[in-house]
């Protein structure tokens, strides 16, 4: 570039950097002072590029997810073996991304805790959220799911008041998990979920050492319009790795952005961690020979019956550049599903539906799908449009930009060929009513996961629940002794003695060395707020603190 051009366009010749310039693309000789009548003030109403630097910081936040918060992402592919198992993929469903052994779809990856705000620590006692966007050539297709492979409730109408619960107290803004146990022993159904939770599965290691599943069922179709159920299961090829409380909290006394900085750091030393997908498969239906509802997603299909078939394999290898752009502003739908798949009755799959988009519609907006990382690389024609920062290009109006509107006489854009796609048309006859589901068996898959642990994996998990229910107030401490103990008498038992053991040892400490400052500690009509950790932090904080002098 000659000196000239350099100069115009407000390049610094001495260090070769590009300068700096305001939103309207005018170079900024001071970004260091504004204007002011002598260099002491008064400002002046012209400070043009302080008044349009000040307005967007006050502005460049979106609103936070109320679910899923906390978390990070990368790039990479999906790479298909074109095969379920050893059949044809063909044989289950007509979907292209599966299609064609070696072929490579971009993906989007975004890892998350659940019930956490933005700035919690990734060693939290939490579900991760692993969501999948893949952007197919029939558009895109979104799995989104958590590493747990089973959930807390089956009906979406509890969805609400679970998460209320499980965060803050809305008075005192303080976390207090009898808030969540006091759900949770109205739930039975939530028991294997908490199970896990409590579990040293409730922590794991880091996003690139844990598994991911779908949770929910859904459909795939063939090209005859047959559809099965299928599960969906992300197996981390670098092994998966959990922490026990004990690790966890050394590990966030130092960084409670570790997750984060462990998947941004291993890609770029070029570290790609890689996830296998399998699929579980059923024949749709009632399947009176299960004693669990298929659709239920607190349960999980048994492995024996219905086999984990390898369909492939996920490699992350890009970092974002800009993590707002590509990571905060990053969209998931679970009915954002593609050709060959489709939508189970499952009751929870049915309300995340809905809540998922409609969530993004109001964080970034009626167009947020018209931004880079939610835009499918396929081409899109529609006449949905306008609304705040539309970036619709005419090329999307099918070429007639007169006719924004279909069916149309003389142009603009048409329904696609309805035979090139057999549509699954599933048959229903009953009541419309709201109940349950009639084979709720809350407890005997509860019970199998407790005794498949290893012995301390049940140590760490009673431990965690004793700790926990031991502030709780006696009738939840009750109705969860039950709830385990239905599921295992050894799983109610123990943690029974280990509430015992740990009421004794903090009736034992007492209450009678309070010490200045602490008369602010958390009180409320229930009691002490937080886990007794977090009590004993607040009393150390004052306890621990060294006194100064005011200035």
């Amino acid at each position: 570039m000659l000196a000239e051009d350099k100069k115009r366009n407000g390049s610094n010749e001495q260090t070769g950097r590009e300068a700096i310039t305001t939103r309207q693309g005018h170079p900024v000789i001071d970004n260091q002072n504004i204007k002011t009548l002598g260099n002491r003030g008064p400002a002046m109403m012209e400070n043009y590029h302080f008044i349009e630097k000040m307005s967007h910081f006050d502005r460049e936040e979106v609103p936070e997810r109320v679910v899923h918060a906390r978390g990070t992402g990368a790039f990479g592919y999906f790479e298909t073996y074109g095969k379920v198992g050893d059949d044809p993929v063909e044989k289950y469903t007509r979907a292209k991304v599966f299609q064609g052994a070696g072929k490579k779809t971009p993906v989007l990856v975004r890892f998350s805790t659940v019930a956490g705000a933005k700035d919690t620590p990734e060693t939290d006692r939490d579900p991760r959220g692993f969501a999948v966007k893949f952007y197919t050539e029939d558009g895109n297709w979104d799995l989104v799911g958590n590493n747990l492979k089973i959930f807390f409730i089956r009906d979406a109408m509890k969805f609400p008041d679970m998460i209320h619960a499980f965060k803050a107290d809305p008075a005192s803004n303080v976390p207090d998990p009898r808030r969540m146990f006091d759900f949770v022993s109205r739930s039975p159904e939530a028991t294997h979920m908490i199970t896990f939770l409590f579990s040293p599965w409730g922590r794991p290691a880091t996003y690139r050492h844990m598994q991911g599943s779908g949770v929910n069922t859904y459909k795939w179709v063939n090209d005859k319009g047959e559809a099965v159920l299928v599960k969906y299961h992300w197996e981390p090829k670098q092994g998966i790795r959990n922490l026990t409380t004990k690790e966890a909290m050394e590990i966030q006394g130092k960084n409670h952005s570790h997750a984060t900085q462990d998947l941004y750091e291993a890609i770029e030393r070029g570290e790609f961690p890689e996830w296998e997908l399998y699929v579980q498969i059923m024949e749709d239906g009632y399947h009176p020979e299960l004693d669990f509802d298929p659709l239920d997603d607190t349960k999980l299909w048994p492995e024996d019956q219905f086999p984990w078939l390898p369909v492939g394999k996920m490699v992350l290898n890009e970092n974002p550049t800009d993590f707002h752009s590509q990571i905060e502003q990053a969209g998931f739908g679970t009915g954002v599903l593609v050709d060959g798949m489709d939508f189970s009755d499952d009751k929870m799959l049915q309300g995340r539906t809905f809540s998922y988009s409609d969530t993004q519609r109001y964080r970034i907006g009626a167009n947020y799908l018209q931004l880079p990382v939610n835009a499918p690389k396929a081409k899109v024609r529609t006449n949905q449009h306008r609304g705040q920062m539309s970036m619709r290009t005419p090329e999307e109006a099918g070429g007639n930009p007169h006719v924004n509107y279909e069916p149309s006489m003389i142009g603009g854009l048409q329904e696609a060929d309805k035979s090139e796609r057999t549509p699954h048309n599933p048959e229903y006859s009953g009541k419309v009513m709201s109940e349950p589901i009639d084979r709720p068996n809350n407890y005997g898959q509860a019970g199998e996961t407790y005794r498949a642990f290893d012995e301390w994996e049940r140590e760490e998990l009673i431990s965690n629940l004793s700790d926990v229910l031991a502030i709780c107030d006696k009738r939840i401490q009750d109705a969860m002794i039950h709830h385990f103990t239905q599921a295992d008498e050894d799983y109610g038992r123990r943690v029974k003695e280990g509430i015992e053991a740990k009421m004794k040892e903090l009736e034992e400490k007492g209450d009678d060395n309070r010490i200045p400052g602490q008369e602010a500690s958390i009180k409320s009509k229930y009691g002490e707020g937080g886990t007794t950790a977090q009590n004993e932090a607040v009393d150390e904080a004052a306890e621990k603190g060294h006194e100064a002098d005011p200035y």
